[in-house]
């Protein structure tokens, strides 16, 4: 029996790719006719394609042209939570508006790689660039990005950046958050495990941190204050070195969930029972922090909506760009019958301080 349009609509990329037991990318493969795709792989997904009566957004279509934007992606080489979560919903965001995604992984977060990556991917064909930190804060300025000329939007930055669009959350006031709830349960000797400096979200909750002490009179204490570079790996170093002060830290308050994770492993392996003896928060809410002991009180970042709000930045502003003879904003105007709507540079989400069992109770 066939479905009905309203039925159709209602059906995701994410649905089929299910059904199909791929990943979202896959089944925009498929779609597109781009990527390797087996051919046995590419008949079964087009068969539960048509079985569903999946359709493609075709509002990016509409606004750029009928071949589908490319945007390109860029971000580190390491392995992180975050990174893996962010990849996927970028992904699943634009397969589902009809777009192609090129992606790069960069070797290292320094400007003169940034620019060569960003390049690289235009050179490529790719329409617009969607950055994860570093890389925002590594381009925005430098003349080589913007001799570019694409449009470029940025998710989990720490603030507004002046040449490409921001979606992200007040990581200042996260991070105070985090700190005030460590202060209510009693902790006073908190330490905290940093992001690289390099990173404006990682500074942005480090300074949220040291305005939560400020409000209830506890000095800040650069002893108390270790970097890592938001790995597993890294983290277990500066965890270590946190553990070896005298006292030791009665908390310890991590930038992302994979460095909070390797804290509960360091304070394990020294006899530690948190949250008895530590208490240990993360951040960024990823799979890993319900598959640890105790599972983490963190803030959860919304990474598929910032993933979602800077597709349609970046469609947005695809479309304002003039064609061959057609003014700026034309294109999309006639799309959507109407003047076109200037689109918001800097988009704040809700964070979200999820309790769990790394943090003892009142």
């Amino acid at each position: 029996m066939r479905r009905s349009r309203q039925q159709r609509d209602r059906v995701t990329i994410q649905d089929v790719a299910q059904r199909a037991g791929v990943s979202a990318m896959t089944v925009s493969n498929v779609v597109n006719r781009t990527g390797k795709v087996g051919e046995s792989t590419r008949a079964r997904v087009g068969a539960i394609i048509e079985e569903m009566g999946y359709v493609p957004s075709q509002a990016a279509r509409h606004l750029v042209g009928a071949a589908p934007a490319r945007i390109g992606l860029i971000y580190l080489d390491i392995e992180s939570m975050f990174l893996s979560l962010a990849h996927g919903e970028v992904s699943a965001a634009a397969a589902e508006k009809g777009l192609q995604l090129m992606v790069r992984r960069a070797a290292d977060a320094t400007p003169d790689t940034a620019v060569a990556v960003a390049q690289s991917l235009v050179r490529s064909g790719a329409d617009a660039l969607l950055l994860i930190p570093p890389f925002a804060e590594l381009l925005t300025g430098a003349p080589a990005f913007r001799a570019l000329a694409v449009p470029s939007a940025a998710i989990a930055t720490a603030g507004t950046l002046p040449d490409m669009a921001t979606v992200r959350i007040d990581n200042h006031a996260a991070g105070r958050a985090v700190t005030e709830l460590l202060i209510a349960r009693g902790y006073r000797r908190i330490a905290i495990l940093t992001g690289p400096a390099g990173h404006s979200d990682s500074v942005a909750r480090l300074e949220g941190y040291k305005a939560a002490l400020a409000g209830h009179d506890i000095p800040f204490q650069s002893a108390l204050c270790a970097e890592g570079r938001f790995s597993f790996e890294t983290g277990l170093i500066a965890a270590d070195t946190l553990l070896d002060l005298d006292p030791r830290p009665d908390a310890i308050m991590a930038a992302n969930d994979d460095m909070a994770a390797a804290a509960l492993w360091a304070a394990h392996r020294r006899g530690l029972v948190p949250p008895r003896d530590l208490a240990v928060t993360g951040f960024d809410d990823t799979l890993v922090a319900t598959r640890v002991w105790p599972a983490l009180t963190t803030v959860r970042q919304p990474i598929k909506d910032m993933a979602n709000r800077a597709i349609d930045l970046l469609i947005e502003a695809l479309g304002k760009q003039p064609a061959a003879g057609m003014a700026a904003g034309t294109a999309v105007a006639m799309a959507a019958g109407t003047a076109p709507a200037k689109a918001p540079r800097d988009v704040v989400l809700d964070f979200t301080l999820v309790e769990r069992g790394s943090v003892r109770p009142v």
